[in-house]
């Protein structure tokens, strides 16, 4: 065989080790009973270690030193493969395993503070984390990652060439723009109709699974389980989806579902002949984000697909208080400043994440330490959205990211947004039909488009290219904030 044929054939079993990884991930988050969590750490650290020490082997360095590659996607995985290989050598095999552990545990911890409303109990793990996640970032910045910023080596691992000073220069252009159409809308003389009722899970549940079928999720080769924080895991043959159900507010599951659908959905469209190689997957967490945004958002509260879903409510509801479709659409589309993430509408929901991107570059730029970052959360909120944090539940313990060591994530969701919006202009260009189609409930047109021109090419392209490719040119803000112009300005109006 030769070198290209040898490393091929060692990756094939990193990547199906690390899809065994992942799906422990998922037990833990689903089903498994909280008096395993110590034990799943152990778990998780003995499994991190097997693949620690394959994605170092020097094996490795000796075949991408002699691989030929016979074509273009053969080049583009000795590239990820020649990536992953440095920037894991650059961290200490001690230290993998023992975020892994940490961060096993600590998910635990932080689920049981944001239940009990309590910061206390989970600050010293937090503390813990973010210690070993300052040191990983430095031990890549030390090895030339992130141009030497240990903030920016972190965030590369979840959208490759893209910097904390770049985000920040499209924050700064975006917040102008996002605060003027926020204060146009809360100031204006009509206001949607907020739902209101009782909505029980068991029916939640059905409808979510109904709008997943909608949007072409493959049932033989996923699933729908309830998680505290939303998520999608695994792929290739195998990827699962999860929601939560909160019986006042029905929005909340059915557009977790199409959000993690859309996750599920990029991987499970990527050419199969990729599976259990570098290219078999999405090719970043941005271009990822972009999928479950133009999924959740610009397709499933489009006012003609919103309308389908209000006959479905009303099915599996009865009479719940919206008189009309076009009335649903303004609830669905209700601008408010909430305290969630989650279920923040489209308009506050990149100034949640400026807020967190500005947190993680403090407390990794030194100028914020884990005692004093519930304090930094809530006098930033204020100022952004003119709502004092109630509870920790709405603050600093609302997402579950931070607890395992997912620092650098954050800004990928607006940058999916981004590209979102510009799949979202060259897909309209393409498919002029497509209202129509999303009033009867089918979103094959769009689902199709995307699995076309993303999906389809999991990591072959760089994340820029691939939004390029698909839309005709680089991808820019620009898109985004003028559909939210022009939507919510018709929505509220103006």
């Amino acid at each position: 065989m030769t070198a290209f044929q040898d490393l091929m054939t060692f990756q094939r079993d990193t990547e199906a080790l690390g899809q065994i990884a992942g799906r422990l991930g998922w037990d833990q988050e689903t089903m498994m009973p909280e008096g395993a969590a110590r034990q799943r750490g152990e778990e998780m650290a003995a499994i991190e270690g097997v693949l620690h020490a394959r994605r170092t082997d020097p094996k490795v360095g000796a075949w991408l030193a002699a691989a030929e590659a016979p074509d273009a996607a053969g080049a583009r995985m000795l590239e990820l493969i020649a990536r992953a290989y440095g920037r894991n050598a650059a961290v200490p095999a001690r230290l993998a395993a023992e975020i892994a552990r940490v961060t096993s545990v600590a998910q635990g911890t932080w689920a049981e503070a944001r239940a009990r409303n309590e910061v206390g109990h989970f600050l010293p793990t937090l503390e813990t984390v973010v210690a070993l996640m300052r040191e990983k970032g430095q031990a890549l910045a030390a090895a030339g990652y992130g141009a030497g910023d240990p903030y920016d080596a972190l965030l590369d691992d979840y959208e490759p060439e893209a910097t904390a000073d770049g985000i920040a220069a499209i924050f700064d252009r975006m917040r102008p723009r996002l605060v003027a159409l926020r204060a146009a809308i809360l100031g204006a003389a009509y206001q949607p109709a907020k739902l209101a009722g009782t909505f029980p899970q068991d029916g939640q549940l059905a409808l979510a699974r109904d709008l997943a079928s909608a949007f072409g999720y493959d049932w033989n080769r996923g699933r729908l389980d309830l998680a505290v924080h939303p998520f999608s895991s695994g792929s290739g043959n195998d990827a699962r989806i999860t929601t939560r159900v909160v019986e006042s507010d029905p929005f909340n599951c059915l557009y977790s579902t199409i959000h993690e659908v859309g996750h599920a959905a990029y991987e499970l469209a990527v050419d199969p002949a990729y599976l259990f190689t570098p290219l078999g997957q999405g090719v970043s967490m941005g271009v990822h984000e972009s999928q479950s945004r133009i999924y959740e958002n610009q397709l499933g509260r489009s006012a003609a697909f919103t309308g389908w879903i209000y006959g479905r409510m009303r099915d599996r509801f009865g009479d719940f208080g919206i008189g009309s479709a076009d009335a649903f659409y303004g609830s669905v589309n209700r601008v408010q400043s909430g305290f969630i993430r989650t279920e923040a509408d489209e308009v506050h929901y990149n100034l949640h994440i400026m807020l967190r991107f500005a947190l993680e570059r403090d407390l990794f730029g030194g100028r914020l330490e884990v005692a004093d970052l519930e304090e930094a959360w809530n006098a930033r909120f204020l100022q952004d959205f003119g709502v004092a944090v109630d509870r920790p539940a709405h603050g600093l313990l609302q997402d579950v990211h931070w607890s395992v060591g997912l620092f650098g994530y954050f800004p990928t969701y607006s940058l999916g947004n981004i590209y979102a919006g510009c799949l979202h202009k060259a897909l309209r260009r393409d498919v002029p039909d497509l209202d129509a189609a999303l009033a009867r409930g089918e979103a094959r047109p769009a689902t199709d488009w995307l699995g076309q021109k993303v999906q389809h090419f999991g990591g072959l392209y760089r994340p820029a290219e691939v939004i390029e490719r698909a839309c005709g040119a680089a991808p820019t803000e620009g898109p985004l904030l003028d559909y939210l112009e022009e939507k919510y300005r018709a929505l509220y109006r103006l």
